[in-house]
C-alpha cells in the first residue's frame, strides 16, 4: 500500500483529526453526542474515527475483520488513555449487543461490500440501531479520480494515476501488473471494481431497506484531505450535487446521515 497506509499510527492520527473536526458535529445535527452515547463503527480499522467520540465520554465499540487492526486499535486507545471495545469479526457474523447503538459509523466500507450483499448489509445495520439512532455513512463516488482506491497501491507510479479503475477490467489489471503491483492487492482492487458505489445506487439501496435520508453532503474536496494533504474542504455546489451521474465524477466523498 501507499506510504501513509503502511504507517498505521499516522493513518490513525489523520482519522482522529478528521473525525474531531468534522464527524462529531455533523452527526450532532440529528442526535446528541455526549457522555454515554453508544457508538458503533463497522470496519473500524485502528479506531481513529472512534477516538474523538470516546474522549467526550461516548461508549464506543469497533468491529473489523482484520486481527492486526483490532490489536492496533486497542493499543492506540490505551496510548491515548481512552476506553473502547474492539472485536475482530465479520459484521455479518457479529452478534447483537445487549443494548442498541445511538450512532453507527460506516466510513469507506460500503464500497468494499459485494454488490449482492450491500442490501443485506444496510438491513443488518438497521437491526443494531436504537429507535432514534442514526447511521453515518461515507464513501468515495465510483467515478471520481481515485474511486478505485488505486492510491493505496504499493508502486508509486501507479498510485498517482487517476481514473484507471474505469478502464475495462482486463486493461486495468494489465496496467497494475505492468507496474508490478502484488497480485494480492490486484485482487483487492478488482473486488473494489466489482463492488463500485455511486450516489444513485446508494440512495436506491436506502429506499429498499426502508431508511430515511436525513442529510446528504457531496464533497468536491474531501474533508479528510485536510489532514492528509492540507487541502481546504469544499462542498459540491452550483447544483452539481443534484445532477445524476455527473455528480459521481465530481464527488470525492459522499456523506449521509440515515435513520
Amino acid at each position: 500500500m501507499g506510504d501513509r497506509y503502511k504507517d498505521r499510527h499516522q493513518y490513525f492520527d489523520e482519522l482522529v483529526e478528521t473525525s474531531t473536526a468534522f464527524y462529531v458535529d455533523y452527526i450532532r445535527q440529528y442526535i446528541p453526542v455526549a457522555y454515554g452515547t453508544r457508538v458503533l463503527e463497522v470496519g473500524c480499522g485502528e479506531g481513529g474515527n472512534l477516538l474523538p467520540f470516546a474522549l467526550i465520554g461516548c461508549e464506543v465499540t469497533g468491529v473489523d475483520f482484520s486481527e492486526k487492526k483490532i490489536e492496533n486499535a486497542r493499543n492506540y486507545f490505551r496510548m491515548n488513555g481512552a476506553e473502547g471495545s474492539f472485536f475482530c469479526a465479520d459484521f455479518f457474523d457479529f452478534p447483537k449487543q445487549d443494548k442498541a447503538f445511538d450512532v453507527i459509523l460506516v466510513h469507506d466500507v460500503i464500497e468494499h461490500i459485494a454488490p449482492e450483499d450491500k442490501g443485506s448489509f444496510l438491513e443488518r445495520i438497521h437491526t443494531f440501531l436504537a429507535p432514534k439512532g442514526v447511521a453515518f455513512l461515507a464513501f468515495p463516488a465510483w467515478q471520481m479520480p481515485f474511486g478505485g482506491h488505486q492510491q493505496t497501491c504499493v508502486r508509486k507510479g501507479v498510485r498517482v494515476l487517476p481514473w484507471i479503475h474505469l478502464l475495462p477490467m482486463p486493461v486495468y489489471r494489465g496496467i497494475l501488473r505492468l507496474f508490478k503491483e502484488p497480485e494480492q492487492h490486484i485482487k483487492e482492487l478488482m473486488d473494489i471494481r466489482r463492488s463500485r458505489m455511486t450516489v444513485e445506487t446508494f440512495e436506491s439501496l436506502c429506499r429498499t431497506a426502508g431508511y430515511v435520508v436525513l442529510e446528504r453532503t457531496l464533497w468536491f474536496v474531501n474533508p479528510h484531505y485536510k489532514a492528509k494533504f492540507g487541502l481546504r474542504p469544499m462542498r459540491l455546489r452550483l447544483a452539481f450535487d443534484r445532477i445524476p451521474y455527473l455528480r459521481n465524477w465530481l464527488s470525492t466523498s459522499c456523506w449521509y446521515v440515515i435513520h
